[in-house]
Formats: structure tokens, C-alpha cells, sequence
């Protein structure tokens, strides 16, 4: 029987898809984000093995909670590390009447795996992290090719997508960036929503106790006014026709 790497579980998740969500944390990350909240989900080598069917056990005690507006919501860590895992999951919830979301940077699955998953995801949390190839490699060691061509194969299973991006002053909070992620956005019919996150150091107990530096330690805190006024310039764009 296949297991997954689990990290943890929240309960009452209300920012991680609709209504309120079971969210399963899973064990295992290929990036390194400058400004990740779960700096201990990163090492493959931990995280408690858990069979789909105890997952969905656990998930199915909460339902009172989330009832039929709300579901699981898998992140992680990268999800995608154990796409199949992942399918097994979403396939016993769908069989239960659960909505199911994907929460991931679009990293880590081989293409040929994730079909799968997909037939069985009902929404998907793309991050977006950076808009520039660079930027993406400097401050996740990731690819924003990987991400966008992920987006690309959920366009073409026509499955819907919110898009997320952490606002990082000095790094994400521009008006070149927002314009940059119109643009990569621009067309894209499976984009639902678009979500702007506010940079917070509530992490950085965690990065102490591993014994790891915060990467942005020093940088202030984005505030959830500026998000707010970030997200109308950036829907702007499409009204004013500029993207």
C-alpha cells in the first residue's frame, strides 16, 4: 500500500481555497523560498508515514466543519513531490463528496504523473512567486518556467486555478511586477482569482529552533491595506486594457 510523508494537519483553515478547509501539510520541498513559513517541511527524511485511507479517516472528522462549502486543501512542503499519493487521496474524498484543492508551486511532478492528480482535483493554489526567471532562481531556487508550464497543463485540462503571490516589499510590491504578472497571466481562462498575500515573520521562531538564519529577518512585514490596494491595481490593469 502506498504512503505519503505527512507533516501536520490544520483543522479550520480559512485562507487556503473556499469555505473552510482541512489543510494536510505534506513533508518534502524542492525550493527554498527567502520567505517560507515551514522551513521544517523541507527534509524528506521526516514526516510520519500515513496511508491515503488514514488520511482521508482523519480529514472526514472535521467535515462537520467545513460541510459541503469547504474540503481538504493539500500543501506542504511540495506536494507534488508525492503526486500519486496526493491522487489516492483526492480520489477517496471525491468518493466521500469532499472538494478537493491543490495547493503548490507547480514543482517537483513529472508530467506523465500528474494526470492522475488532476482528473481528481477539483481547484487548484498556483503560487506564482517571482515574475522573472532571475528573481525566481535568486529567491526560491526554483524555475518561473516550471511554474508557468504548469499552469499551461491546467489550462488545457480546464482546470480552475487561483493564483497566489506573497508581497515582499522590496522584492514583490512594484508596479513592474504587477504588470509583469498580468502579462503571464494575460489569456490564461482557467485563472479564477488572483491573490496577493501579505509577507509575515511568524516563522522566524521556527527558522531559531532548527537552527536555520531567516533570509528576511530584516524586512518589514507587508501590511493587509497595502495587499488590498495592491490587488485593485493589479485588476485594474485588465479594465484599463493593459495587459
Amino acid at each position: 500500500m502506498l504512503k505519503g510523508l505527512v507533516h501536520s494537519f490544520e483543522s479550520l483553515g480559512t485562507l487556503d481555497g473556499p469555505g473552510v478547509r482541512c489543510v494536510v501539510f505534506l513533508q518534502g520541498c524542492p525550493l527554498r523560498c527567502v520567505y517560507c513559513h515551514n522551513p521544517d517541511t523541507w527534509d524528506r527524511s521526516k514526516g510520519v508515514r500515513m496511508s491515503a485511507q488514514e488520511v482521508v479517516e482523519r480529514v472526514k472528522r472535521y467535515r462537520a466543519y467545513f460541510g459541503s462549502t469547504g474540503g481538504i486543501t493539500v500543501s506542504g512542503g511540495e506536494p507534488l513531490l508525492q503526486s500519486e499519493f496526493v491522487a489516492e487521496v483526492f480520489a477517496l474524498c471525491r468518493e466521500e463528496g469532499i472538494h478537493t484543492v491543490l495547493d503548490t508551486s507547480g514543482h517537483g511532478g513529472q508530467r506523465d504523473r500528474l494526470a492522475p492528480l488532476l482528473r481528481e482535483t477539483d481547484l487548484v493554489l498556483l503560487d506564482i512567486k517571482m515574475t522573472t526567471e532571475q528573481d525566481y532562481l535568486q529567491n526560491t531556487n526554483g524555475s518561473l518556467q516550471k511554474a508557468m508550464n504548469f499552469l499551461e497543463e491546467l489550462e488545457q485540462q480546464e482546470i480552475p486555478v487561483w493564483i497566489r503571490q506573497v508581497v515582499v516589499p522590496g522584492v514583490t510590491d512594484s508596479q513592474e511586477n504587477l504588470i509583469r504578472l498580468a502579462q503571464l497571466l494575460a489569456g490564461k481562462k482557467c485563472v479564477q482569482k488572483v491573490e496577493f498575500l501579505p509577507f509575515r515573520k511568524l516563522c522566524q521562531e521556527k527558522y531559531e529552533q532548527l537552527g536555520l538564519p531567516f533570509p528576511l529577518g530584516r524586512v518589514p512585514e507587508a501590511t493587509d491595506s497595502f495587499c488590498r490596494e495592491y490587488a485593485n491595481r493589479f485588476y485594474a490593469l485588465f479594465s484599463a486594457g493593459q495587459i
